[in-house]
């Protein structure tokens, strides 16, 4: 960072009150020290009038003093503040600007990743500012905007404690003013269109409608009239004309779920479309214009789909703009607990009932392996809720596969079961784990059992040691 030497140039002189106003700048900074922020004053050129000494405490004692008649980029870098740049081209239009990244410069020590906001002073409201002040910056701990965003995702369906969620969280918010084309990939049941619908509500684009149209479900022919929509007399049984789904989603997004079932005709249809941004109405020749943003989403390997000569190597890139791998909750224990409790308060709050897990039940989650993902996850707890006559679910409550596995891993390991050897290195333990999996034909219960471990500790072995 540069030494915030006072510069060759006058600085502004700042009335120690802000003028025409019954606040003063020492009540102003009082506020943002206690809330932990950091206001800066720019005038018409982007050079700092004044900063509130919360600046000291994140870059070097004595910055706030300093800073006056630097350039911001001096602190925030060219990248936000330098001339052409979008955040500086958005205040000097009249917008405000929230949720923006800024390394804060430090001249001792890294520099610190902020949260920032910025705005610029009504006409009518400029005179209460130090003289000449156009534009306000505020800064607030990057890490603070992480846990609200991670709020307002929950309240979608996105909860997220597991380091791959969370760069999803971070994705999310990162691609906020962005159009481009997102592709979600996931075993089923991941939540795949809970994260599309979480990128819709944190757009631009967040006032228009949600469309998801689910492509294996219908047949190629039905598909393109389903997607582009036809008018009247087109094939029989067309009797009037149809908007479709690109039409539908006008202003707000398209939501291609199973986009790897969709067949190889109308696929080259789909590449036209997002190469032109046009598409037709089956039984029409008139262009109309896409104006949705196109989100896609399958369970299908498409790489291997290509391999095969299902999928279409250049509508894959064309979809791969941005892509987000959900990965399946196995992968994730840390998410399990946090997203029953979230289920459990969504599914209770509809039922009108008050209901908790018992720790057993908790346990029994985080050792499962859970196939069906969230979906199944959801499921089970909805089956919970349903038959528990109590305030509390235990594991009688629960699904019989789940209560099945729970038995089946109770039981306590023979007195005679080898303990695990010291100092055995990944691949004898591996064969090991494998010869008893063989001997007991894949039974993880009686597995654990002779190998004198616990069936959950089993499981994260073979899960470490990628077996099974």
């Amino acid at each position: 960072m540069t030494s915030f030497e006072p510069p060759p140039v006058a600085t502004p002189e700042v009335p120690s009150p802000i003028a025409g106003s019954s606040v003063g700048w020492a009540s102003l900074e009082s506020a943002f020290t206690a809330l932990g922020r950091v206001l800066i004053v720019l005038d018409a050129d982007f050079l700092v009038i004044r900063a509130t000494r919360t600046l000291d405490a994140w870059v070097c004692p004595g910055a706030c003093t300093k800073i006056p008649g630097h350039p911001v980029q001096d602190l925030l870098g060219a990248r936000l503040f330098g001339a052409g740049e979008p955040l500086r081209a958005t205040l000097v239009g009249g917008d405000r600007e929230e949720g923006r990244r800024a390394f804060v410069q430090c001249q001792h020590g890294p520099a610190r990743l902020a949260s920032l906001s910025a705005a610029p002073i009504p006409g009518d409201e400029r005179a209460s500012w130090p003289g000449g002040a156009r534009y306000l910056v505020v800064l607030r701990p990057a890490e603070e905007d992480d846990l609200i965003l991670q709020g307002a995702l929950a309240a979608q369906g996105i909860v997220a404690r597991s380091p791959s969620m969370l760069r999803i969280v971070r994705l999310v918010a990162s691609l906020h003013r962005s159009d481009a084309t997102v592709i979600i990939t996931g075993e089923s049941g991941t939540g795949k269109e809970v994260v599309a619908r979480a990128l819709h509500a944190q757009s631009q684009r967040h006032a228009g409608p949600f469309v998801a149209v689910n492509c294996a479900a219908l047949p190629a022919d039905l598909l393109e009239s389903e997607l582009f929509g036809h008018v009247r007399g087109a094939f029989t049984g067309a009797v009037r004309d149809r908007v479709g789904r690109f039409e539908a989603a006008r202003g707000g997004v398209l939501c291609l779920d199973e986009i790897g079932d969709v067949a190889l005709p109308l696929q080259v249809k789909l590449l036209r479309v997002l190469q032109e941004r046009t598409f037709e109405r089956v039984g029409e020749s008139a262009p109309r214009a896409v104006d949705a943003r196109v989100i896609a989403a399958t369970n299908v390997d498409l790489k291997e789909a290509i391999a095969a000569g299902r999928f279409r190597e250049d509508l894959y890139y064309r979809l791969r703009v941005v892509p987000i791998h959900v990965a399946p909750l196995r992968d994730r224990p840390e998410d399990v607990e946090p997203l029953a409790r979230h289920l459990l308060a969504r599914i209770t709050a509809r039922e009108g009932r008050a209901v908790r897990f018992s720790p057993e039940v908790f346990d029994l989650f985080k050792s499962y392996a859970w196939p069906g993902n969230v979906r199944e996850l959801e499921n089970a707890i909805e089956y919970a809720v349903a038959l528990c006559q109590r305030q509390t679910v235990q594991i009688e409550d629960l699904p019989p596969e789940l209560a099945a596995f729970e038995a089946e891993g109770s039981a306590p390991p023979p007195p005679h079961a080898p303990a695990d050897r010291p100092g055995e290195d990944g691949a004898g333990e591996a064969a090991r784990i494998r010869a008893a999996l063989d001997a007991h034909r894949w039974h993880h219960a009686h597995a654990a059992a002779e190998l004198g471990i616990s069936r959950t500790t089993l499981w994260r072995k073979m899960r470490a040691l990628g077996l099974g």
